[in-house]
């Protein structure tokens, strides 16, 4: 084949990636086919820079087509830049072992704060832009140098109210007092936020809970441990717990929360009293495929408080913009984990702190809920 007509199939390739008919790893084997003897055409700014293509990594399920409406069309529309949603689920692993294969072909990732945090200190994450990504549209103490949060769940106290009736539990105290309180447990089996309300049932005021004393909130848990029914490992097993009457209270996702409060038609009912404010986040892979500049201007563009209100209405995240608030129905806000009402009763979980000991800490958590 002569150079131009190469060059043209290229075009068509490139043509195909952009519409999402092609993948960017089948557009590179695709090319490599076509042009044999000739892989340094692929190598080019000019042939590369036809691929406009992100790929967002998230954690599969509703997500991938709220992302793909709030934000992805939005940003296509605006920019031609095609965005792919991948469901594949972003862990800590999973986004190293991307870096360290040094062709990764993830772009950015739903991730914990902590995770990216850890990473970036690693090299593996792009400090975020923040002269693209406006600090002023988020949450004061919500932007950290490698994630910028984009919406918010918290862990909160979900129970039985008919069982309980006029006397419903309100603290995390309530939670781990099963005399007063008496009926089956469940708890995060990844630990994050348990060791937060173990240590508020403790006594320890929210403002005192970091650095956590693991030990003491250890301690706490293994004796709650002959009430609990079932350590849950994701929101299906939550809900399905709560609404089947095996745990007469739980700590669980406010995005499940609310849904079983409405499921249930208010028989389980949920407290934002001393729930736990976890953010997500978005992060950028180093030297990812798409060109660490588009990944900032598509985490940029989702702080439009219109498209952070999809995410509310299909996902139940609370929105980082502040902004977005406003634009919640009245009858709505109750659900809103960062509402102003709601949030001045919760304590956000501390993001360097996790980043720091996340991996012990889930550690012996697991040994004192197996053992």
């Amino acid at each position: 084949m002569n150079d131009a007509f190469q060059k043209d199939c290229l075009d068509i390739l490139a043509a195909k990636a952009a519409r999402g008919e092609i993948d960017r790893r089948r557009f590179t084997q695709l090319a490599a086919l076509i042009f044999g003897g000739a892989p340094l055409l692929l190598r080019t700014p000019e042939a590369l820079a036809q691929v406009r293509q992100l790929v967002l990594v998230n954690w599969g399920g509703d997500a991938l087509k709220a992302y793909d409406k709030a934000y992805g069309q939005p940003f296509e529309k605006a920019t031609g830049i095609v965005v792919k949603e991948d469901g594949t689920g972003p862990t800590e692993g999973a986004i190293a072992a991307q870096f360290k294969s040094g062709k990764p072909t993830w772009d950015i990732v739903d991730a914990d704060p902590f995770s990216a945090i850890s990473l970036g200190k690693q090299g593996m994450i792009e400090p975020i832009d923040y002269s693209v990504v406006d600090k002023s549209k988020m949450r004061p103490g919500f932007d950290w140098e490698y994630a910028a949060s984009t919406y918010f769940f918290s862990y909160v106290l979900a129970y039985d109210a008919e069982k309980y009736g006029a006397n419903p539990p309100k603290t995390m105290a309530d939670f781990f007092d099963v005399k007063t309180f008496p009926g089956k447990r469940t708890m995060y089996k990844w630990g994050a936020g348990m060791w937060e309300a173990a240590l508020l049932a403790d006594g320890v005021a929210p403002d005192k809970l970091y650095p956590l004393d693991l030990k003491r909130a250890h301690a706490k848990i293994a004796a709650l441990k002959p009430e609990v029914v079932a350590y849950w490992g994701g929101g299906a097993e939550s809900q399905q717990l709560m609404l089947s009457g095996d745990a007469s209270m739980g700590l669980i996702w406010s995005t499940r929360a609310s849904l079983i409060e409405k499921d249930s038609g208010g028989q389980i009912k949920f407290t934002w009293n001393q729930g736990l404010l976890s953010p997500g986040a978005l992060a950028v892979i180093k030297n990812n495929p798409g060109g660490k500049e588009n990944a900032m201007k598509f985490i940029a563009s989702t702080s439009v408080p219109e498209r952070q209100l999809v995410m509310f209405e299909m996902l139940g995240q609370g929105p980082a913009n502040p902004a977005t608030d406003a634009l919640i129905p009245a009858d709505q806000k109750r659900y809103n984990p960062v509402d102003p009402a709601n949030m001045k009763s919760q304590v956000a979980l501390d993001m360097p702190w996790y980043a720091d000991n996340y991996g012990a800490a889930l550690d012996e958590f697991t040994r004192v809920i197996s053992a």
